[in-house]
């Protein structure tokens, strides 16, 4: 039994999310395979190699009248996956893992070596923050002089989102280890603090938003799946398969009753959150009409339209709720399409009052930053970036600037009146004493 193969899948399902170096309950750490082994604050051994009657952790696993000690307020683990732990126990508990997996928390942070690639960043609502995505973790700038305040380090390897709750008391990420793990984390932002993680499937998790009154996080997954979470639990409350590809963002509607997602599939799916259905195609279903799958997503501050980019270029908005039947060929809820950009879209953000909107894209090595005027289509300004596509873009909650970023791994603050670039820095953090 192959502990890298096997069992350690099974700990990354059910375990890792409340025993890791940033929110180890009880003091157990399962992460780390010495300190998997010694157990936590129990000073019970949680496993002997080759004993599993005195292994604690085997105890507390097994259920008792279809209960068991852990996980804790969940599902206990199916017999296959108890069967799969005992027996590696039993032949001795070998660690197989590969030499070049490493572990980092806040004592031991990544290293870098190279900028990360960026691909998400978000300002806080007071506009005094500014959360980047880095490898592992997600990297805290001040806004009043750029530098870095803190660093939140969890389990994903790739972090793809990085959202501030609607009161900025709160972060959601999402993530996860390609083609290993997919990860949902929820920090409590005012103590810099894990509250807690959720392993979602096999692969990185997208596009996090939060719903009007804060109580729902929800998100896209490459099994083409939307799904979204009760902040408070963490448990699942919408499930929805209606794509046929990856799901990449989401967005929440005015009243939070509704939930809109893009896809690399060419379509915006409408999604009724109490009954988790499938109501409506928002743009043309039509082949062709989109030339390519939809990266991002983001809804009007106070309106029930939708602004979203793409494969294609062409930034557009939508209103969200059908005002007559459709017909074949339509695209009747497209508002505006605006002048195309350069290469694909990855990235569109309303400003704060959703008179305007950034976007940036990528094509060839390079990027563009535009910021629209949403009500008559006019560009306002347009921003070159030579050294590497863009991925992310946000807008200021306060008007003062866009931050862009993308291949290159540097942080763009610019002036969205002119284009003009007033500050960038490199996402490499000081090395770590």
């Amino acid at each position: 039994m192959s502990y890298f193969r096997d069992v350690r899948p099974v700990f990354q399902r059910h375990c890792h999310g409340c025993h890791q170096p940033a929110k180890s309950g009880g003091e157990y750490v399962m992460t780390n395979f010495d300190r998997l082994l010694v157990g936590g604050e129990s000073e019970e051994k949680a496993i002997v190699a080759g004993s599993v009657d005195e292994s604690a952790l085997i105890h507390l696993i097994t259920p008792v009248d279809g209960e068991a000690d852990m996980p804790k307020d969940a599902k206990p683990l199916s017999d296959a996956e108890i069967e799969t732990i005992t027996k590696w126990i039993a032949e001795g508990a070998p660690n197989d893992s590969p030499a070049s997996t490493p572990r980092y928390d806040a004592e031991h942070p990544p290293e870098y070596v190279s900028p990360p690639v960026l691909t998400s960043l978000d300002f806080s609502p007071d506009g005094k923050y500014l959360a980047v995505s880095g490898y592992h973790e997600v990297l805290i700038y001040r806004t009043d002089d750029w530098q870095l305040e803190s660093r939140l380090i969890g389990l994903s390897e790739r972090i793809e989102s990085a959202e501030f709750s609607p009161t900025g008391d709160q972060l959601a990420v999402t993530g996860g280890s390609p083609g290993r793990l997919g990860e949902v984390q929820l920090w409590n932002f005012a103590e810099r603090a894990l509250v807690y993680s959720r392993a979602v499937g096999y692969d990185t998790t997208y596009g996090a938003s939060w719903s009007p009154d804060g109580k729902l996080l929800a998100f896209g997954c490459p099994d083409n799946t939307i799904r979204a979470i009760s902040v408070e639990s963490g448990e699942e409350v919408l499930f929805n398969g209606a794509h046929s590809n990856w799901v990449l963002d989401t967005v929440f509607s005015v009243k939070g009753d509704h939930l809109i997602s893009v896809s690399r599939d060419r379509s915006m799916k409408l999604i009724n959150v109490p009954t988790q259905r499938f109501v409506d195609n928002v743009t043309s279903i039509t082949p062709g009409a989109l030339k390519g799958g939809l990266n991002a997503v983001d809804r009007h501050p106070t309106k029930d339209e939708v602004l979203s980019g793409g494969a294609d270029g062409t930034p557009r908005i939508y209103r969200i709720f059908r005002e007559k039947a459709r017909k074949i060929g339509d695209d009747f809820n497209l508002i505006r399409a605006f002048p195309v950009m350069p290469g694909r879209i990855f990235d569109v953000a309303f400003n704060k009052d959703g008179q305007r909107f950034v976007s940036g894209s990528s094509l060839n090595g390079a990027g563009q930053v535009s910021v629209f005027q949403a009500g008559d289509g006019k560009q306002v300004s347009k921003t070159p970036v030579a050294d590497g596509g863009i991925y992310a873009v946000t807008y200021d909650p306060q008007n003062r600037w866009v931050a862009a970023g993308g291949f290159s791994g540097t942080v763009f603050i610019i002036n969205p009146e002119d284009g003009s670039i007033v500050h960038e820095f490199i996402t490499i953090p000081p090395p770590s004493n």
